[in-house]
This record gives C-alpha cells, sequence and structure tokens, in this order.
C-alpha cells in the first residue's frame, strides 16, 4: 500500500511511533526514524530490518522535536535523499500530570503539556509541508487520543492538549489542501498492549491499577468494557494498519479530520460504575 513512499515518524522510537514505523515499512515504505532516543530507534530499525517482509532500508536520527532547527534540518535531508517525503507522522509524547485535582494543579503542569504537544506538531508541519507542497501531494498524520473527548476528572492537561491538536489538525488541512497535502489525525483511546511495550501512559495505568489492587491487564480489561461501545481496547498493531490505510493513495480522499480509534469510547464522568470500583 505504501510502495516506494518515503515516510518520516517522529518519536520513531516510541510504543505507537515504533508500531506504525514497522507496518509502514511491512507495507513498502521507506521509513526514517526520528527520536531523542537513540537505542530505541536503533531497536525499531533492527525489528524492521529483520521482517522478512522488509527490503528497504531504515534510516535513525537523533532529533529533538521540540528543536525547530533540528527538525526543519531533518527533514531537509530526508527530502534530498529521498527525493521528497510523502508520510510524516508525530507520535512524540510528553510527561504529564494525570489525576491531579484542579485545585492541586500548577499552571505550569496544565500549560507545559498543552505548549509541548502543540509545538511539536507545528514544528513537524513546518518542517514537512514545503517539501510536499513543492510536488503536490503528502500525508500528515497527527496523534491524540481518547482523552480529547473524554470528560473525567484529572485529564486536564493531557485532555486539553489532545483537542488541542485535533483543532490544529484540521486547520492544517485548510491552510494545507490547495497545495494537495493531507493532514488527518488518530485518535485512539488507551492502547491494550501500549504498557508492555513502553508506552509513556504506562505509568499512569500502574498507579490507577496499584490503588485498586489488580493488575495492569485487569485494570486495563475492566476500564475497557466501560468505557467503550465494543467493551475493548485498540492493539498497537490496529492502530498502525490504520496509519497504514490513511497514508495510503486508498485514503486519498480523507483529510481535516480525526479517525476515531477508540472501539467507540463512551464518553463518562465520575459517576460511571468503573470510576466508582476501581477509584
Amino acid at each position: 500500500m505504501l510502495e516506494d513512499k518515503t515516510a518520516v515518524v517522529y518519536g520513531g522510537g516510541g510504543a505507537v511511533g515504533g508500531a506504525v514505523a514497522r507496518a509502514f515499512a511491512a507495507a513498502g515504505a521507506r521509513v526514517h526514524l526520528a527520536g531523542r532516543s537513540k537505542a530505541r530507534l536503533d531497536e525499531v530499525a533492527h525489528d524492521i530490518g529483520t521482517a522478512a517482509a522488509t527490503a528497504v532500508a531504515t534510516a535513525v536520527a537523533e532529533v529533538d522535536a521540540l528543536d525547530e532547527h533540528a527538525v526543519t534540518e531533518h527533514a531537509a535531508a530526508v527530502a534530498a535523499e529521498a527525493g521528497g517525503i510523502d508520510i510524516a507522522l508525530n507520535a512524540v509524547s510528553f510527561p504529564f500530570a494525570h489525576g491531579v485535582p484542579f485545585a492541586e494543579l500548577d499552571v505550569e503542569d496544565v500549560m507545559g503539556p498543552i505548549d509541548a504537544f502543540l509545538r511539536t506538531n507545528l514544528i513537524m508541519a513546518k518542517a514537512v509541508a514545503p517539501h510536499m507542497t513543492a510536488r503536490g501531494s503528502g500525508t500528515i498524520l497527527t496523534l491524540s487520543s481518547g482523552a480529547s473527548q473524554l470528560i473525567a476528572p484529572g485529564g486536564l492537561a493531557y485532555g486539553t492538549a489532545g483537542a488541542a491538536i485535533e483543532s490544529m489538525t484540521r486547520r492544517l488541512a485548510v491552510e494545507l489542501g490547495p497545495s494537495g497535502v493531507r493532514v488527518v489525525g488518530l485518535r485512539p483511546h488507551a492502547i491494550a498492549d501500549g504498557p508492555a511495550n513502553g508506552s509513556s501512559a504506562g505509568a499512569v495505568f500502574e498507579q490507577r491499577a496499584a490503588a485498586a489492587g489488580v493488575s495492569v491487564e485487569r485494570w486495563l480489561g475492566q476500564w475497557a468494557q466501560d468505557v467503550t461501545l465494543l467493551g475493548r481496547l485498540p492493539t498497537l498493531a490496529q492502530v498502525a494498519d490504520a496509519a497504514v490505510f490513511l497514508a495510503s493513495d486508498h485514503a486519498a480522499t480523507i483529510t481535516g479530520t480525526v479517525v476515531d480509534l477508540t472501539s467507540g469510547n463512551a464518553v463518562r464522568t465520575a459517576a460511571g460504575p468503573l470510576v466508582g470500583v476501581l477509584g
């Protein structure tokens, strides 16, 4: 589905970024991984290189996704080497306060993550868009989460950041659409196998599970039953498969929207049964 396409994944060493990068490569794309942890990037590149269906080399670069100059230089180098950029995904994550009552939050606890998530997505878009608009095609993918829609206490920073990313996604699509560039958001919920694969949200799940006196797996399973229409959470492979489709020519008419991958997240409040049981 992505044969002969060049894809750049910022945050390519993370759980979601790594899963999508592997799927991009399996679909035939030339993948360029960027992030701050070379060891984790190398691990993903090794997985791609040893996959039986993969015959395309993967490039790795240490890049701080909040450094505009570094990201711009990296994107230019990729475009120069590959002849352009077809796909770009920002899967970069940052620490955030979760489960902290509003009265106990500092302004920076909320604004720090919001600024970081928005800034890295804007920097990426500014860096890759010129190489897409010059050819009249390209796809920019952003990543938010079900927290952007979930009405529950304790998620002010992350939920607001996710909602802001989704709003930026739609507005970038308006700006870049006339040049042939699509911008699409991915909105997974908590990912079932994310913690086992180094997801940044793993610490949050561990905290909640410990408070309830159950394992992370059981906590996630019970939570999925309570807050999703399908009674299950998305997996990394399912999120990655969706990214492949959205980056491909099969999704050529999709832009300016956020694709819901939450298994039908049902909006809940503190009165929801799971919150009452598990705290």
